[in-house]
This record gives C-alpha cells, sequence and structure tokens, in this order.
C-alpha cells in the first residue's frame, strides 16, 4: 500500500493506495459506534457497496446509505437534497462521517452535503473511477451544476481521508478509463516533465489497467496535486494550473449538456486548444504540442472539437468560467511540458483562432 499526505495549513490527511482497500479496516479513521452515511449510486453500489458495508459492520458503525441516480446530468442541487433528506430522516447530526462511494459525481455532491449539512460534517472520500482517483477526491473542491455553468455552486471542504482502491478500476468501462487518463496526463503537462516522459512510456499498461503501474501513477499524480494544494488550498494563484484544458472542456460538457462527452474527454480536447494557443503565443514549441497529441491519442482521447460545436459557441461559456476576473479570461497555458502560467491578456481573437485550429476539418 502507498500513502500520500495532503498536509496543509490547519490538518493534514492521509490519500491512501493500494489493491483491495476496500476490505482494509485499518484505513478507515472510524471506530466502533461511529455514524455513516453512505452516498454512491446503483452502478457503483451493484460491485462495491455490500463489500464496503461488511467492512464498516466489522469496524463496528452505524450505518445508513442513499443512492443517487448515476450520471453529470444528476450532479445537481435536487441530488444534493436527496443527501440532506435522508440524513434529516434518519436523524443524523455532526458526529455522523459521509463516505462518498462513486466517482467525481458522487465524490463532488457528497462532498457539498458534508460541508453544508449542519454547518460541516466528516466525510470520506472512496473514488472508484480513475479520474476521481487521480484528481476529484483530492484537495478540498466540492460542487454541483447548474444549467448556465459547470461547477457553479459548491465549497472548498477537505475529506479526513481518501481510500484508493485500484482494483475498482477493473469494472470501469474502458471509456471511463480512457476520460481518467486524461487527467493524468494533465499533471505531466503542468508540473513534471519527467512524469510526462514516463507516461508516453507506460501509457499502453496503464490502458491495460496493469496494477503496479496503475498505483505507481495514481501516487504520483495524488502527490503533484496534494503539494500543489498545500501550497494554495482556496485556488489564490498556483491551484489554478490544475485546471489546465478545463475552460474550454467545460463549455464544450455545458453547450452539449452535462454527459453527453465525459469530462475527461472534453479536458483533453481542452488541453489540445490551450497548447495550440500556447504555441501561437510563442510558448509552448511545435514538437512538444505534438508530444501531448499524440499521447493523448494513445490512451483513446479525442483532440477534435465535437463536430456539433462552431468556435464561437465557446465564448459565452467560457466567459462564464470561475476564472474570469473583470469581464476578461484566465486561460491555463503551458511555458513547456512540464510548466503552465496563467495568462489574463489574451485577445479573444487569437482564443477563437485556437479553437478553430482543434476544430473538425470541415468547420
Amino acid at each position: 500500500m502507498l500513502c500520500v499526505n495532503v498536509e496543509l495549513k490547519e490538518r493534514r490527511y492521509p490519500i491512501h493506495i493500494g489493491a483491495n482497500l476496500l476490505k482494509d479496516t485499518t484505513v478507515y479513521p472510524l471506530k466502533k459506534g461511529d455514524k455513516v452515511m453512505i452516498v454512491s449510486n446503483p452502478t457503483v453500489a451493484e460491485y462495491y457497496l455490500p463489500e464496503l458495508t461488511e467492512t464498516l459492520q466489522a469496524i463496528g458503525c452505524q450505518i445508513s446509505k442513499v443512492l443517487l441516480p448515476d450520471g453529470e446530468k444528476y450532479k445537481t442541487l435536487d441530488s444534493l437534497n436527496l443527501i440532506f433528506t435522508a440524513l434529516l430522516e434518519e436523524n443524523h447530526g455532526r458526529d455522523t462521517t459521509i463516505i462518498a462511494l462513486g466517482g467525481g459525481v458522487i465524490g463532488d455532491v457528497a462532498g457539498y452535503a458534508a460541508a453544508s449539512y449542519q454547518r460541516g460534517i466528516p466525510f470520506i472520500q472512496i473514488p472508484t473511477t480513475l479520474l476521481a482517483q487521480v484528481d476529484s477526491s483530492v484537495g478540498g473542491k466540492t460542487a454541483v451544476n447548474h444549467a448556465l455553468g459547470k461547477n457553479m455552486i459548491g465549497a472548498f471542504y477537505q475529506p479526513v481521508a481518501v481510500i484508493i482502491d485500484s482494483m475498482t478500476l477493473n469494472t470501469l468501462p474502458k471509456r471511463e478509463i480512457n476520460a481518467g487518463l486524461a487527467e493524468v496526463i494533465k499533471y505531466g503537462a503542468i508540473a513534471d516533465a519527467d512524469f510526462f516522459q514516463w507516461l508516453e512510456q507506460h501509457i499502453d499498461e496503464l490502458v491495460a489497467l496493469n496494477q503496479s503501474t496503475l498505483q505507481t501513477c495514481i501516487s504520483r499524480c495524488c502527490q503533484i496535486k496534494a503539494e500543489v494544494v498545500a501550497r494554495d488550498e482556496k485556488e489564490k494563484g498556483e491551484r489554478a494550473h490544475l485546471n489546465l484544458g478545463h475552460t474550454f472542456g467545460h463549455a464544450i460538457e455545458t453547450h452539449l449538456g452535462y454527459g453527453n462527452w465525459l469530462h475527461g474527454e472534453a479536458v483533453a480536447v481542452g488541453m489540445m486548444m490551450a497548447a495550440v494557443l500556447s504555441e501561437k503565443l510563442g510558448k509552448l514549441s511545435k514538437q512538444e504540442a505534438a508530444r501531448l497529441e499524440k499521447l493523448l491519442a494513445r490512451a483513446n482521447l479525442p483532440t477534435l472539437s465535437p463536430d456539433s460545436m462552431q468556435a464561437q459557441d465557446y465564448l459565452p461559456h467560457m466567459l462564464r468560467d470561475k476564472k474570469v476576473l473583470g469581464g476578461k479570461l484566465r486561460l491555463v497555458l503551458l511555458e513547456t511540458l512540464g510548466r503552465a502560467y496563467v495568462a489574463s491578456d489574451i485577445d479573444n481573437q487569437a482564443v477563437l483562432e485556437a479553437i478553430r485550429t482543434c476544430s473538425q476539418p470541415d468547420q
């Protein structure tokens, strides 16, 4: 088992990474008599809720559960309210711990519920998708979507522990694995050129779900994110680098309707748009942009805009992004592979040209 600690000013919490951790009572910060509310969805619950329930029973916990509808389109205030209703109906108080068992949607909604219920109760992340394991479960971002924008309603609220059982990836659809690899590649692109090169050497093993390679990869991604979050928990500066490709990607998700493209698929295209823009601004080299494109393709990820979107469709969504200040876009771009920066003085026409470069040939 591997362990990465997130070191914050006020406290620290562990990220446990390994095989079959769902069954390992030692990684849960719980004791006999503790109350827990498991939040999951029917798809994940079918595979893993019995196993988690058995482990919590062995610890001696009092267990409740609530299942949310499955999918990004249900990352809403209505789903949040389902959790609040379940907590209130069963008289849960501040001594209850919420356990998020599922992917990024479950983690985000359950985390926001924990942040809000009685002004804050503990929660544990048990991410079951690659994207959630390497990204959304770490760092305390919790949120729900609004019809006008993704993740616009939420809070920074840290878990007490993250438990990553890499074996859960064996039941994940291949498309979801690929989507998670977009966030993996992002880490190399923004923060670690050596890790990017390691990914070029091992991407086929990751696609094939080699357990040893997966655990090494997940650990490095969590380590990078933990270090960034420790320096900038509330995204005042450096943490924005973790959003490479996300401003473009969120525009795709919002425009197409949540869930039609997976988050990682949209981010992959967004990273290519950011790379092309970086190249046009004289930062990233043409060769480095080509390396990024090739690695994304090897991970079976898209690198071109959806054929139903025109370049002008992006800007209205992008101008609602949380990084917009004073009505001006702020984009995460690349100086080189392994080093990102935030640009706030880019002409909208340059942005549109980068989008067009990454559009389908007939557009």
